[in-house]
């Protein structure tokens, strides 16, 4: 019984995200705790290769984190043998060519997502990673949050009865740049650039009506640019060509109804940044990204619409949180976790490329709703 080292290329780690959560707080957090344990006791170690074009931000990381390999040339990692797993954070419009690229030289591919620009080309990935033979996955991360960790165990328990509705309200104000640094790069705010939050947000959206409630069956979609003008990192004015706002609807499941509001022009007056809630006929549920409120029906308050008195309910205290129960690891890790059992056992993994196609496939129907004042189906999507 021996371990499993597997060097993982890492290809767009000097960014925020490929950085802090798949790198720190995922990859670099399971090699120093001795690697993700398999059911014989042995160990997948994940050993990391650092990628990116800029050699003076690799060596930083590298040297600040005590890891032996970086580089800026793509190939010379894909043609190592030693590195079976390919990984890639960087921009939306550089992925494509290196996934491609990775899969080609016959590594298991692990990507954020939007996997590529358009469906046509996620799927065309899709297709030449089961052709190759190559385990594939894409980064769900936020099924792995507590709180919609939470809301599964709700919906597994049958607590809602049956689901009828799920309203989600996501965002927060991103400084535009000029009187205060934005918190967002200023690619988001390009369509040019693959930027716009339909194509951001609308994937994560789709897994998780995907695997909490069903497929999804139709969009319909409203966007719009709230703020036409922002200032980019050199502190230059520029045109904001792509979305900051979508309001959405989703036909989900069996006759359940998705309202899922998206802006970074919206102040919060939430407790999360991103809140979920979920209405059934025994009870109902409002998810965070790490608490979980319950009502039960035996619990609802006789709402009474008078408005010519003072409304004595306080509503809000009627909620009951729902326990841990448990402990919950960071989500980004926890997923890396289960696809690293994936490429040594051949465990099942859920989130592989055509499911991060199928999230593509709702961001350019909410596109096209949008431009069209229509609502669109989904067909479905597959490699063959």
């Amino acid at each position: 019984m021996s371990d499993h080292v597997l060097g993982v290329a890492m290809n767009g780690v000097t960014g925020r995200m490929g950085y802090r959560q798949h790198l720190t707080r995922s990859v670099l957090a399971i090699r120093d705790s001795g690697g993700v344990e398999l059911p014989d006791g042995s160990r997948v170690i994940p050993e990391p290769v650092l990628v990116g074009r800029s050699e003076r931000k690799l060596r930083a990381i590298a040297d600040r984190h005590g890891i032996e390999r970086w580089t800026t040339d793509l190939d010379s990692v894909l043609s190592d043998d030693n590195v079976p797993l390919y990984f890639d954070a960087q921009i939306t419009h550089a992925r494509e060519d290196a996934v491609r690229s990775a899969i080609a030289a016959g590594k298991h591919i692990y990507v954020e997502k939007p996997t590529a620009g358009t469906l046509d080309a996620a799927l065309e990935l899709a297709k030449l990673a089961e052709q190759a033979g190559v385990r594939n996955g894409v980064v769900q991360d936020k099924l792995f949050l507590p709180g919609l960790l939470k809301l599964r165990r709700l919906l597994d328990s049958g607590f809602f009865g049956k689901v009828l509705s799920i309203r989600g309200e996501f965002g927060y104000w991103v400084f535009e740049g000029d009187w205060q640094p934005a918190q967002r790069p200023s690619w988001n705010y390009r369509a040019e650039d693959g930027g716009g939050i339909v194509l951001d947000m609308f994937p994560h959206w789709h897994y998780v009506l995907e695997h909490l409630f069903g497929p999804v069956h139709t969009v319909t979609a409203k966007t719009a640019t709230h703020v036409p003008r922002r200032w980019d990192e050199q502190n230059e004015s520029y045109e904001a060509t792509a979305d900051d706002a979508a309001y959405g609807i989703f036909e989900v499941g069996e006759g359940i109804i998705a309202q899922i509001n998206s802006s970074w022009s919206v102040r919060v007056n939430r407790d999360e940044l991103v809140e979920f809630q979920v209405d059934g006929t025994h009870g109902s549920a409002v998810a965070g990204l790490r608490s979980c409120r319950i009502q039960h029906r035996a619990t609802t308050p006789k709402a009474v619409w008078d408005p010519d008195a003072v409304d004595p309910v306080r509503y809000r205290e009627d909620w009951k949180d729902v326990p841990d129960n448990g402990e919950f690891p960071n989500g980004f890790r926890a997923q890396w976790e289960d696809y690293l059992r994936h490429v040594v056992l051949g465990t099942p993994f859920h989130h592989d490329l055509l499911s991060g196609a199928r999230g593509i496939q709702m961001a350019e129907a909410g596109l096209l709703s949008a431009r069209t004042g229509r609502t669109v189906e989904l067909g479905e999507v597959s490699t063959t």
